[in-house]
């Protein structure tokens, strides 16, 4: 089944050189964007992280340093990737838990100001695993029966995520064909930040889910405890969940 689109949705993985959402940067990016009238069109560059591949992350997507040292830097092609996702929605497998983390952080350390909270998410993975509980390899075989070859490249592995949700539209009837639909249903809760740190609660209220203040809203932290904020910008936390927090902080202090 082709996807009830209203505006394009692209379809994104990122290769790294680690999983550390603060601290890691990417090596390759592919984006596949699937217009509403079906057109597709998928770029993929190799991307500089100025620091070393780390051999474990070389043995899972193949890209050693040699491969990127003449490659583009993020700050070079920031400004590209963004035009190219702007006003559409977002999709991957287990993006919404590090893809996009990883990517606003590559932005913000740029300087590059790209609020991707303005984009629809969709996670293909939080769907597999609320219906299955699955790996991606699996997921492709179960839906498309097909084996994914080159599984860990970054344009094998967005593709697959492409024709996964498409199957899973087709195959369960409680999704709807609609991505403001199946972004709700692919997220596992309603985080501020992308790394979950501060989330909402039942008010819609933002409170910290981590530490000794957990479950306690961010305000009221604030206001009792002013020297966590500045632990918490001066800590190994990831720059949106310092940027968020810095929002909250200068809201109430205008309000």
């Amino acid at each position: 089944m082709d996807l009830n689109l209203k505006k394009a949705i692209v379809f994104f993985d990122l290769e790294t050189t680690g999983i550390d959402v603060a601290n890691d940067r990417i090596v390759e990016i592919s984006l596949l964007k699937v217009s509403p009238g079906g057109e597709e069109e998928i770029k993929t560059m190799r991307i500089n992280p100025e620091m070393p591949i780390p051999p474990k992350a070389t043995e899972i997507h193949g890209i050693s340093d040699a491969d990127v040292k003449d490659e583009p830097t993020f700050n070079i092609v920031a400004r590209d990737i963004a035009n190219y996702i702007e006003g559409c929605d977002l999709a991957g497998y287990n993006s919404n838990k590090f893809d996009i983390p990883l990517l606003a952080e590559e932005f913000l350390r740029v300087g590059f100001d790209v609020d991707l909270k303005k984009h629809r998410l969709i996670d293909v993975q939080v769907i597999f695993h609320k219906m299955e509980q699955r790996t991606l390899s699996a997921a492709y075989k179960f839906y498309c029966e097909k084996n994914l070859d080159n599984a860990h490249s970054a344009e094998a592995d967005t593709i697959a995520t492409y024709e996964i949700l498409k199957a899973q539209i087709d195959r369960y009837e409680d999704i709807q064909n609609d991505m403001d639909e199946i972004s709700k249903f692919s997220s596992h809760n309603k985080n501020v930040d992308f790394a979950g740190r501060i989330v909402y609660n039942d008010k819609e209220e933002e409170v910290f889910n981590f530490g000794k203040y957990k479950g306690m809203t961010v305000e009221s932290v604030l206001e009792k405890d002013q020297g966590y904020f500045s632990w918490i910008l001066n800590s190994d936390f990831p720059l949106y969940t310092k940027k968020v927090l810095t929002a909250i902080k200068l809201r109430k202090f205008n309000s």
